[in-house]
Parts: structure tokens; sequence; C-alpha cells
């Protein structure tokens, strides 16, 4: 049984990634409806969060349905991170969550996220500073390191479990790659060969599918798998993953219903969390993957992207549906 602290996740959880603008409650609902084990927010400013700015304060929003769920913030003041501490705390999430891995030039330049890499005397002081501020359990995902040069990750996954942290995620690129390159688990599978961690190792990067979900598991070691960029309109893969690790075979890809379906659910939730302007613009990076592979279905993606009108948006999912009711999706 994988634990964080207290927290039981089972024998190998699969969590969803804290992605800006896409792991936000209507998404969450969908991943956990479709097998997601433990979910993270967005992550969150906490120069946002103490100043009360409303897209920070709004990303605060969990529901008792996609529990268990951490929440993820960054930041690089320690005065700022544990006051952020002090407002995660009464959201009443399972777990608080830190970034540093965030690899975005406007967040890197401010020493926070995957920024804190050059400087890892200071990540390690203010992960103790959280650890002793809050009373949730603390958790962290980062990278390799900042670049080739610098990938202490397996002596830095020591300092900080030494510290406190009861689990550690780790994206399998430096800050340099950003998304690029294929993602190394070489190191992630070192430190699980470190007798002395004892603490949940996570690892990320590149799993979108079944197989290399599998593979990689076995390969590494790794207690569970964070997914993020292969769920994105895709959030049926937590449950392939899950029934070829349990049967071996490959689950059958979800019908043109199912797809059309998850849709209009997403985009539903999104309207009523987001509002009718934002709930549309941030829908449109999951149609793509929606309807990835349907012949010819270029016409309605394209009118998906560029309408702002919901009662549309709602009857091309229709049109989808019906255009494509006797397509035979091919599996992975």
């Amino acid at each position: 049984m994988v634990k964080i602290d207290h927290l039981e996740l089972g024998e190998f959880p699969l969590l969803l990634a804290p992605m800006e603008d896409v792991s936000d409650p209507p998404f969450r609902a969908l991943c956990k409806q479709h097998g997601a084990d433990m979910m993270y927010t967005e992550f969150i400013s906490v120069e946002g969060l103490i100043r009360d700015a409303h897209k920070s304060v709004q990303k605060l929003d969990i529901y008792d349905y996609e529990r268990p769920v951490g929440i993820q913030i960054f930041g690089a003041n320690l005065d700022s991170m544990e006051r952020a501490a002090e407002i995660v705390e009464e959201a009443k999430p399972e777990v608080l969550d830190i970034n540093f891995g965030c690899p975005v030039k406007k967040v890197v330049c401010k020493m926070a996220g995957a920024g804190i890499l050059q400087d890892i005397p200071r990540m390690v002081a203010l992960t103790e500073a959280i650890v002793k501020k809050s009373n949730l359990p603390v958790t962290v995902k980062t990278r390799l390191g900042w670049d080739d040069n610098t990938k202490y990750i397996v002596e830095v996954a020591e300092r900080l479990q030494d510290v406190g942290i009861k689990a550690l995620s780790i994206h399998g690129r430096t800050r340099k790659q950003m998304y690029k390159g294929e993602a190394d688990w070489s190191l992630i599978g070192k430190i699980k060969e470190n007798p002395r961690m004892h603490i949940p190792i996570f690892g990320n990067g590149d799993i979108n599918s079944p197989q290399k979900a599998k593979l990689y598991r076995e390969r590494y070691g790794v207690d569970g798998i964070m997914i993020g960029r292969a769920s994105i309109g895709y959030p049926w893969i937590f449950n392939e993953i899950k029934h070829y690790f349990k049967t071996g075979e490959i689950l059958a890809p979800p019908t043109i219903h199912e797809r059309a379906n998850a849709a209009r659910q997403h985009l539903k939730h999104s309207l009523e969390w987001k509002g009718p302007k934002l709930g549309v613009l941030e829908m449109r990076r999951h149609y793509t993957n929606y309807f990835k592979g349907l012949p010819g279905v270029k016409e309605y993606r394209a009118k998906l992207v560029t309408s702002m009108e919901p009662e549309e948006l709602y009857a091309v999912l229709d049109q989808v549906e019906a255009r494509y009711a006797d397509y035979v999706p091919v599996p992975k």
C-alpha cells in the first residue's frame, strides 16, 4: 500500500499532474471518473494568494467527489510561502505540494518553480520551513536539475526527505530541456535504489500508453506514476493503464459517443466554474485530443476552437457524434 503520510493511495497510484489552465475542477472530475487515484490542482502563485487575487483564490476550489486532492503552490519568498501555506490549509486538501519544476520563464526568473534548482540549499531551506509551518503533509514536484551539468536529484531527494516531505514527484527532464527530448527516468530509478529513501517516489514524463506505464513501472521501480499531457482530452488513459496492469489486455478505445459525452460534460462544468468566456476559451486545448484520429474532423475542430457561443459548441459536438456514429476507433 502506497501512503503519503497516513493517506492511503492503493498499491500503485496514478496521479493527475498539476497543469496550468488544464487540471481545474471540471477536468479533474473527468479524470477521477476514469480512474485517477489522486488529483493536483493547477499551480497557484503564493503572491496571488496572499493578495487575494481572484484567479489564484479560485484555484483553491476542491470538491469531495475528487478527493484526495493536493493543492500545489509556487513562489520564492519565504514569508509569502508561509502565509500561503496557512491559506491552503483552510481549503482542507489532503496534501500541500510545492512546485519546484515549472520551467516557464516568467516563473523561473523569480527563482520560483524550476528556477530554485539553481540554488539547492535555498530549495531545501524553503521546503523545511513549509514543512514546519503546515499541519498538512507536504510533498514536492521537481525536475532532474537545472541543466545536464546539475542533475543532483538523487542527493536532493534525500535532503528533501530529511527535512520532512512525505512524497516526491519527479519529471524526468531538466529545466533547460523544457518539454523537449525524451524524459530520462534513469535517475528516478537510482533514487528508488537508494536504501535511505522511504517516502513514495512518483515518476512523471512521457507516459502516454498502458504499455509504457508497465515498462517504466517495472524498469524503474517507482511507487506510482503522475500523468500530465497524455490525459489532456483523454481522461480514459488512467483506466486503460489500470486494466492493462490487471489483465495484460488493451482496453478498446472510447467510442465516439463516449468522447462526445466527455466533451459535453467537460464543457458544461467549465462554463459553470469559469463562466461563459473563460469556460469556452480554456476548453479549446482539449478538443483536438477528444477527437484525435477521426478522419475529416478538421472542419468540426475549427468550429470548436473559434466559436464563443456555448449553444453552437454543443451543436457541433452533436454533429461530430452523428457524423462518426459508425466510426470504429483503432486501439493504440
